[in-house]
């Protein structure tokens, strides 16, 4: 499956990107922080990683959203995670995820967080 992204605006100051497909070490994985480091860099600072049509992740794809996490932090911005499903939600249980950044079960409840 190959990974895809798509970034769009929740009104009024929230962005969101979503990735689905499969977050795994790699050029891809590359492309996707490239991605949010430059909506970060951009002035955003609502985010949420929308990942309902996320299939899988590895260690390094959780790598990556930590670290993204943490230059929004620094920004003085937020970011969320939402809609992890089946095998990714799994990850991030074994992982303790939710004790690093916050996780939602969809998107709307990641953007009534941020309002």
């Amino acid at each position: 499956m190959i990974t895809e992204t798509k970034t769009h605006r929740v009104e009024p100051d929230i962005t969101v990107f979503e990735i689905s497909g499969r977050l795994n070490l790699g050029n891809l994985l590359q492309s996707v922080e490239s991605a949010i480091r430059g909506i970060i860099d951009g002035g955003a600072r609502k985010l949420v990683i929308d990942l309902a049509g996320l299939s899988s992740i590895d260690s390094s794809g959780i790598g990556m959203l930590i670290s993204c996490g943490g230059q929004m932090e620094q920004m003085g911005g937020r970011m969320r995670l939402a809609g992890a499903q089946a095998s990714v939600s799994k990850v991030f249980e074994m992982v303790h995820m939710e004790r690093i950044l916050p996780l939602d079960s969809d998107l709307a409840s990641a953007c009534a967080s941020l309002q």
